[in-house]
């Protein structure tokens, strides 16, 4: 029998305060942005610098951490799984969303 995994481990700064909302008698909704950095020499052997911007979304305990936590800048290691979801606006157009569903964190201290 194969196992199929959907893991995702990423270091890198949020991009604003985990915002946290309850969204139901009890259970805890935090989300913010998380930027990563790839630096890589491109073919005239430049550094280039990629970030890329991820959506993290926290649930519960780990959410109400979050918001304790987790500030704009704060260096942030998390393991959790990609979802994938479609939404419509009230327009009527179809959006995508790409997130990253957390289910452990740490703040990285800052170098000395």
């Amino acid at each position: 029998m194969k196992t199929n995994i959907n893991k995702v481990e990423l270091a890198g700064y949020a991009g604003r305060d985990a915002e946290v909302r309850e969204i139901k008698s009890g259970i805890s909704l935090a989300s913010f942005s998380l930027a990563t950095s790839e630096n890589y020499r491109d073919k005239n052997g430049d550094w280039v610098s990629n970030t890329s911007w991820h959506n993290i979304i926290m649930w519960n305990d780990v959410a109400r951490k979050a918001a304790e936590e987790i500030r704009k800048g704060t260096h942030v290691s998390l393991t959790g799984k990609i979802n994938y979801r479609n939404y419509e606006t009230k327009t009527g157009e179809k959006r995508y969303v790409t997130e990253i569903i957390v289910n452990e964190f740490s703040v990285i201290p800052k170098e000395e």
